[in-house]
C-alpha cells in the first residue's frame, strides 16, 4: 500500500467497503500502487495497468488496455462509443466484487501478460477522423490556421476534429470552429 494513496480511500463516502475490496484484490496481484490523475493508479514495470474510479451510480476497475484482454465473461464495459482502448468492470456492491475475485484476478494477471508483451492498441489515425466542412472550408481559406493545425500533436488534431463533428447543425459546428481558431494558431490543444 503507498501512504499517498490512502487518502483517496479514506475520503470515499460512498462505495468505501467496495473500493477497499478492489484495492486488496489489485494489491494481492504484485501491481505498484500509486496516484495518478486523482485516483488509484496501479502499475507494472511503470506502465499504467488499472484504475479504480468511483461514479454515482457504480465504482470500476478501469484496464487501460482492456482492448486487448480476452473477454470471455463478457464482463469489459466501454465507456462510451469513443474510448478506444480501456474498458471497465463495474460494481453496484460488495458481493459482486468478493464473487468476482478469481475473475478480476484472471484479468490483472492478463493485464500484466500483455504488459510484458509490449503489446498495444491499434488507436485511430488523425486521418481516420472525418474534418467536418465547416472546418475544412476555414483550412482552405486560411493557410496559417492550416500550417497551425498540422503542427499540432495527432491527439491535438484528434480532439478537435472529433469536438468540432458532434454537432448536428452546421451553425453550431462553425461556432465551435470559430471559437476554437485563435487557439489553434497558437498551437494549443482543446482543453490546454
Amino acid at each position: 500500500m503507498n501512504p499517498e494513496v490512502d487518502f483517496f480511500f479514506s475520503k470515499a463516502k460512498k462505495w468505501q467497503q467496495e473500493l477497499e475490496q478492489l484495492r486488496m484484490i489489485v494489491l494481492d496481484c504484485g501491481l505498484t500502487e500509486e496516484l495518478k490523475w486523482g485516483v488509484p493508479c496501479y502499475t507494472f514495470q511503470k506502465g499504467n495497468l488499472v484504475l479504480i474510479h468511483v461514479f454515482k451510480e457504480y465504482c470500476a476497475l478501469l484496464f487501460f488496455k482492456g482492448a486487448l484482454l480476452n473477454d470471455a465473461n463478457g464482463m469489459l464495459i466501454l465507456q462510451t462509443e469513443n474510448v478506444q482502448s480501456a474498458r471497465q468492470i463495474r460494481f453496484t456492491n460488495i458481493r459482486e466484487i468478493v464473487e468476482m475475485e478469481p475473475i478480476l484476478k484472471a484479468c490483472i494477471y492478463q493485464a500484466i501478460e500483455v504488459e510484458k508483451a509490449g503489446l498495444k492498441v491499434d488507436l485511430k489515425k488523425t486521418a481516420d477522423f472525418a474534418v467536418p466542412e465547416e472546418f475544412q472550408s476555414k483550412l482552405d481559406r486560411i493557410p496559417a490556421l492550416k500550417t497551425a493545425f498540422e503542427a499540432l500533436t495527432p491527439g491535438r488534431q484528434r480532439g478537435y476534429l472529433f469536438y468540432f463533428s458532434q454537432p448536428k447543425q452546421s451553425k453550431t459546428r462553425e461556432t465551435r470552429v470559430e471559437k476554437c481558431m485563435q487557439q489553434i494558431l497558437d498551437g494549443k490543444g482543446l482543453d490546454d
